[in-house]
């Protein structure tokens, strides 16, 4: 069975259609947020590399990392981000590589939402990758509604990822999410039947 790339801008829902397809879609799911948010609450080693990248001001008093502090250093220092970046991405890799090797043994298909899918060349890895893209106004307005963001930080963010339209380009397939949550289930619905149909 595939392994499946789904990736898109931050903001645009890919996270929504992804729930939304396994509705329709017997699947098994690699959620990298998810990994990242997994590493970043346990991993000791990472937090001391961290840490020892950044200083003291992304610990949090009991111990933990301040994800906050830790996000508005990344998204305003190119050379920061990709040093965090350094530390983050191997080991994510690590966890989601194997299972894309083995999704090709299995009988079922496998899902791999990888927000970082092209910025970090890794394409090659998956059967076929679907974007999830909207417009950047869209993307704004779910930051400042859905996250309480600075307009400045948003900015920020949004200029950090590869341009979207790109991604768009590049893509064997594509969810355009400036609509309601009805047009969004209605792609994951007629996507899940392509899979079934083109995999059995």
């Amino acid at each position: 069975m595939p392994a499946v790339g789904i990736t898109g801008g931050v903001a645009t829902g890919k996270s929504s259609f992804v729930r939304a397809l396994l509705k329709y879609l017997t699947a098994e799911l690699f959620d990298a947020d998810r990994c990242v948010h997994e590493l970043l609450a346990a991993d000791t080693e990472l937090h001391a590399q961290v840490r020892a990248a950044f200083g003291p001001s992304v610990s949090l008093p009991q111990g933990g990392l301040d994800r906050t502090a830790l996000r508005e250093i990344v998204f305003r220092d190119v050379e920061a981000r990709r040093k965090l970046e350094g530390l983050i991405h191997p080991r994510v890799r690590s966890a989601w590589q194997p299972q894309a090797i083995a999704a090709r043994r299995s009988k079922v298909i496998h899902l791999f939402d990888i927000p970082l899918i092209y910025e970090t060349a890794i394409e090659g890895e998956f059967d076929r990758v679907l974007v999830v893209a909207c417009s950047p106004e869209i993307q704004c307005q779910r930051l400042r509604a859905n996250r309480g963001l600075a307009s400045a930080l948003i900015e920020s963010i949004i200029a950090a990822q590869s341009d979207l339209l790109a991604k768009v380009a590049r893509a064997e397939h594509v969810v355009w999410n400036d609509g309601s949550p009805f047009a969004l289930d209605a792609q994951a619905r007629l996507f899940a039947t392509y899979l079934r149909e083109l995999y059995g």
